[in-house]
C-alpha cells in the first residue's frame, strides 16, 4: 500500500495524507472500472472481435444456395422490302412491324461438394474468432495494468512533489538560520554559500517533481479517461496470484491470453492448409433455372423454359498455383508453431521477471523503511551536534538530503510493490474485471457471436451487449 510515515519531525507530508484519505477520494478499483469502460483501445478491440465474428456466417454461406433473378424488356422494329419476278414483271412488297420482348427468370445454385472447403473455412473462421477473443483479453489486461501504473504513478509523483516542497521549506529555514549565525560571526561565508546552493538544488528538484506529476496526470487522463481526483492508496493483489514461482510459471504458460491467441493461430494456419488442399478435389453442384418470355406484336407469344443441371468439375491442372498455395500454407503453419513456442517462452520469462520485481519491491520497502528511520535519527543527531559546534552546516544539509532521498525511495518502492503485484497477475493471465471482482458489467463477446452466426440476411449490426 502506498503510504508514507506521517507525523515525522522533519519533512512531514501531512497535507498529502489528508488528500489521499479524503472521504470522496477515488480508489484504484474505480479507476480500473473507468478504464475498462472508457478506454478507446479496449473498445476498438471489441469492435475488431465483432468484425471477426462475421467470418463465420461468411464461411457458412458456402452451405447455402445462391439465388438470382433476371428481367429484361425491350423493343424491336423491323421494315422489310422484298422483290419477286413473275412473268417478266417485278413485284415489290413491304412488311413492317415491331416486337416488344419481355422476359423474367430465376436461377438457384446449390453447392453439394467442394473438397470440404466450406467445412474447413467454417472451422477456420471459428478459430479466428477464438484468437480474436484472446487478443481482446490481451488488450484488456494491458489497459488494466496501464491504469494501475498510471494510478500509482500519480500517487507516487504527488507524494514526491510534496516531499520536495517541504524540503525546500526546510532548507530555506536552514539558510535563514545560517545567515543569522553568519551575521553574529558563528559561521563563515562558505556556510552561507553552501546553504544557498542547496536551496537552489532543492528548488530544481521540486520543479522536476512538478513536471513528473503533471506528466503522470496527463497519462492518467489518457488511460482512464478522466482527470485524477483525490486518490486513495492502492493495495497489492497478492491474494489473487499463485503462491509459488513454479505454479506461476505453469499458469502463465497455459492461461496467458497471448499464448491462447498463438494456439488458435496455429489452428487457423492448419485449417488453411486443408482449405488449400481442397482445390485439388472435385466439386459438385446443382442448379435450376426458370425463364418466361413474352414477344408482343400483333399477337402475343409466350414461352416458358425450365431446367435442372448437375455439374461435376474435376481439376486436372490449373497452372500450378494451387500447389504453390498449399506449400505456402504449410510454411505459414510452421511459422505459427514457432510463434507459439516463442509466446510460451516469453510468458515464462515475463512471469520470472515480474516475480523477481515483486520480491525485490518487498525487500526494498523493508530496507527503505529502515533507511528512513536511520536517516531521521542521524539528522536529529547532526543538528544537535551542529548547535554545539561539532558539526558544520554542510553536515546538516547532507543529512537533510539523505532523509529526503530515503523517503523518495520509500515512496517509489511502495509504488513498485503495488504495480508488480498487478503485473504478476497479468503475466499469469488473471488480470480481469471478473478476477478482481470489480463492480462493472462485463463485456461478453459471445453475445454478439450468436446474434450473427446463423443470420441469412440483414445489414443492421446488433449491439452485441
Amino acid at each position: 500500500m502506498l503510504r508514507l510515515r506521517w507525523g515525522l519531525p522533519v519533512a512531514t507530508v501531512a497535507g498529502l495524507a489528508a488528500t489521499m484519505v479524503c472521504a470522496y477520494a477515488d480508489t484504484i478499483e474505480t479507476a480500473l472500472v473507468q478504464a475498462y469502460q472508457n478506454n478507446p483501445q479496449v473498445n476498438a478491440q471489441r469492435a475488431a472481435v465483432r468484425a471477426t465474428d462475421e467470418n463465420v456466417p461468411q464461411a457458412l454461406s458456402g452451405y447455402r444456395p445462391t439465388i438470382s433473378a433476371t428481367g429484361s424488356v425491350g423493343t424491336f422494329y423491323s421494315n422489310t422490302t422484298s422483290e419477286t419476278t413473275t412473268g417478266g414483271r417485278t413485284l415489290r412488297s413491304t412488311s413492317e412491324g415491331s416486337v416488344n420482348p419481355r422476359s423474367v427468370g430465376a436461377t438457384i445454385t446449390q453447392n453439394l461438394f467442394n473438397g470440404f472447403q466450406t467445412t474447413n473455412r467454417t472451422r477456420q473462421a471459428e478459430a479466428q474468432v477464438f484468437a480474436a477473443r484472446e487478443t481482446l483479453r490481451v488488450i484488456e489486461q494491458t489497459v488494466l495494468l496501464d491504469a494501475v501504473t498510471a494510478y500509482m504513478n500519480v500517487l507516487r509523483d504527488r507524494a514526491i512533489l510534496d516531499l520536495q516542497r517541504r524540503n525546500v521549506e526546510v532548507i530555506q529555514e536552514q539558510l535563514r538560520q545560517t545567515r543569522d549565525r553568519f551575521n553574529v560571526g558563528e559561521v563563515t561565508r562558505t556556510d552561507v554559500a553552501q546553504a544557498e546552493s542547496r536551496v537552489a538544488a532543492a528548488q530544481s528538484q521540486m520543479l522536476a517533481a512538478q513536471a513528473n506529476y503533471t506528466t503522470s496526470r496527463a497519462v492518467y487522463r489518457r488511460v482512464i479517461g478522466v482527470d485524477p481526483g483525490a486518490l486513495k492508496p492502492g493495495t497489492p493483489v497478492d491474494r489473487l496470484s499463485p503462491r509459488t514461482l513454479d505454479l506461476a510459471i505453469a499458469q502463465g504458460q497455459t492461461e496467458n491470453p497471448a499464448v491462447g491467441a498463438a494456439e488458435h493461430g496455429v489452428d487457423v494456419a492448419a485449417l488453411q492448409v486443408k482449405v488449400s488442399e481442397g482445390a485439388l478435389y472435385p466439386s459438385l453442384s446443382v442448379s435450376g433455372s426458370v425463364q418466361k418470355g413474352y414477344d408482343t406484336s400483333l399477337s402475343t407469344v409466350e414461352s416458358l423454359q425450365a431446367s435442372v443441371t448437375g455439374q461435376l468439375t474435376v481439376p486436372i491442372y490449373q497452372g500450378g498455383s494451387e500447389y504453390s498455395t498449399i506449400r505456402q500454407s504449410k510454411e505459414t503453419l510452421g511459422q505459427r508453431r514457432l510463434e507459439l513456442a516463442l509466446n510460451r517462452d516469453q510468458a515464462r520469462a515475463n512471469v520470472v521477471q515480474v516475480w523477481g520485481q515483486l520480491e525485490a519491491a518487498k525487500a526494498q520497502i523493508t530496507a527503505t523503511q529502515a533507511q528512513v528511520t536511520a536517516a531521521e535519527i542521524a539528522l536529529n543527531g547532526v543538528r544537535e551536534e551542529a548547535r554545539v559546534g561539532q558539526r558544520t552546516t554542510l553536515d546538516v544539509l547532507n543529512a537533510q538530503q539523505e532523509l529526503v532521498n530515503a523517503r523518495v525511495a520509500l515512496v517509489t518502492a511502495q509504488r513498485d510493490r503495488v504495480v508488480a503485484s498487478y503485473a504478476l497477475l497479468s503475466a499469469v493471465g488473471r488480470l480481469s474485471v471478473a478476477v478482481l471482482g470489480l463492480q462493472v458489467p462485463i463485456y461478453d463477446p459471445i453475445t454478439h457471436y450468436y446474434q450473427i452466426r446463423d443470420s441469412w440476411i440483414g445489414v443492421r449490426t446488433p449491439d452485441g451487449q
